[in-house]
């Protein structure tokens, strides 16, 4: 296996994945350039397989992939991140149309979809590469990554939970996982797991934030229901024209 690597900087140079893929569900091709009005950033919350579901399900999300991220080797492969040899953390690229989602919307479904108090877990799933991540590609995004933070860690301290140990880095080197991984949960014969443990704390209206997806979107991700994700479909929300 071949594997490819992106850094994450607003001009997006990577080498071609080999083979070149294209997304299971939006039919994107994984490693195409940015658009003009198109961000990236890289969010790790506990096992990718679950996670990358979430984000492309969105609207405004263009493509999404698996990958890892934060550590300290070139090229690592899955056995060695779970084998906790690479200190990388497993974690999901997500690129979306500004005009139709903002990142405050992303930051929503982040916080919300796991326990980001959990340090190097997420529920069953033990180890550094299931920790909490933000991995932001420009200093609007760290601001901002850093403001939703601060906000809910009122909220969880609120609900009785403990302080956030959620990492939040900028420009951090991108290596696509093995290509089975990639829309793993989309895939026929995959094997439904999802790790995540949802607090059920809401992100409301954090300073500086700009929601732009309607308040009923949200009503497609109930958390109270264990597994939320997997009990869902693989398609996009489809935003309502009324």
């Amino acid at each position: 296996m071949i594997f490819s690597w992106l850094k994450l900087k607003g001009s997006q140079k990577n080498k071609a994945l080999k083979p070149t893929l294209k997304h299971h569900v939006l039919g994107k091709l994984l490693n195409s350039p940015l658009e003009t009005n198109e961000e990236q950033i890289l969010f790790g919350c506990g096992c990718f397989w679950g996670a990358e579901k979430g984000f492309w399900k969105l609207p405004g999300v263009t493509s999404t992939s698996v990958g890892y991220a934060g550590g300290n080797t070139e090229n690592p492969n899955y056995g060695a991140v779970c084998a906790g040899r690479t200190g990388h953390a497993e974690v999901v690229r997500v690129v979306w149309n500004k005009s139709i989602i903002d990142l405050s919307d992303l930051l929503k479904l982040f916080w919300e979809c796991h326990d980001p108090t959990q340090g190097n877990r997420q529920g069953n799933d033990r180890g550094s590469q299931y920790r909490s991540t933000i991995f932001t590609t420009n200093e609007q995004q760290k601001e901002l990554a850093t403001s939703s933070k601060e906000y809910y860690q009122k909220s969880l301290t609120n609900g009785g939970f403990g302080p956030i140990t959620t990492e939040i880095k900028e420009n951090v080197m991108y290596y696509y996982a093995e290509n089975y991984h990639q829309q793993y949960l989309a895939k026929p014969g995959s094997r439904p797991y999802c790790s995540a443990m949802p607090t059920n704390i809401k992100l409301e209206d954090f300073p500086n934030a700009n929601y732009r997806l309607p308040k009923e979107i949200w009503s497609n991700f109930d958390w109270t229901k264990q597994h939320c994700i997997l009990r869902s479909n693989n398609e996009p929300i489809i935003l309502s024209s009324t």
